[in-house]
């Protein structure tokens, strides 16, 4: 089991919590390993990996924040990573993450798009997205596979509960980052388009199941600033 950032107890609570199978978690895990071994799994090592890096939620501050780091930021000069439907968020700015850590049930063509413009695809499983793996993972190409349950065969886990913080746990542990700035991450009671592409309007109030996942996420990712003190994580929440 990966105990990145003690996730063998992050993950036994978050079983337990919500209710989620392991079985079913390891059903779609074995799915992903077998897809990829017939395709191939990206190496990070051809990735030229910056050592910033900016990694980019989904929540309500995401534009201002992308105003903001394009106006403030040389982002040539960082490593772009982006949690999911965020994606979307970035190509419509016309900007085209290096790196996308995505369970697939953000909107897939704006990630497509991406991944045909050459992102790499950290791609998750779990026990409620294996009809979206078997859909849309031969239509992706270099990916990387990871699983929040026993890493087997080509599967990864560096820890991470939501994309948002499953993103830092990679900088950290897969990449070797050590300057992480985090925008849009809100860990609030709006949800956007971008994370929920089924709503009708750009926000909406969050629903319990997902503020309750969001309030995990602020958890781990506090988790890991306490464990890796040579890290530096800046949130743009807490200073615009």
């Amino acid at each position: 089991m990966c105990r990145y950032n003690n996730w063998d107890k992050w993950y036994v609570k978050i079983l337990d919590d919500f209710n989620f199978s392991m079985k079913e978690d390891i059903k779609s895990a074995n799915l992903l390993n077998e897809l990829i071994m017939k395709k191939g799994k990206f190496n990070i090592d051809d990735m030229d990996v910056k050592k910033q890096a900016i990694i980019f939620g989904a929540g309500p501050s995401i534009k201002k924040h992308i105003t903001y780091l394009k106006e403030n930021f040389k982002l040539d000069d960082y490593t772009l990573i982006a949690a999911d439907g965020t994606t979307e968020a970035l190509m419509e700015e016309d900007i085209i993450p290096d790196i996308i850590v995505t369970d697939l049930d953000g909107k897939i063509t704006p990630i497509k798009n991406a991944n045909h413009k050459g992102s790499i695809l950290y791609v998750h499983a779990h026990g409620d997205n294996i009809d979206k793996i078997q859909k849309h993972v031969k239509n992706l190409e270099n990916i990387i596979p990871t699983t929040q349950a026993k890493p087997t065969g080509l599967l990864e886990n560096y820890g991470g509960f939501t994309d948002g913080d499953r993103a830092v746990h990679i900088a950290i542990y897969a990449l070797g980052i050590n300057d992480i700035t985090m925008a849009g991450m809100d860990f609030g009671t709006i949800v956007t388009r971008y994370s929920r592409p089924n709503i009708l309007t750009p926000q909406a109030e969050t629903d319990e199941f997902k503020e309750k996942k969001l309030d995990y996420a602020s958890k781990l990712i506090k988790s890991l600033s306490d464990n890796n003190k040579d890290v530096k994580i800046v949130n743009l929440v807490d200073i615009l």
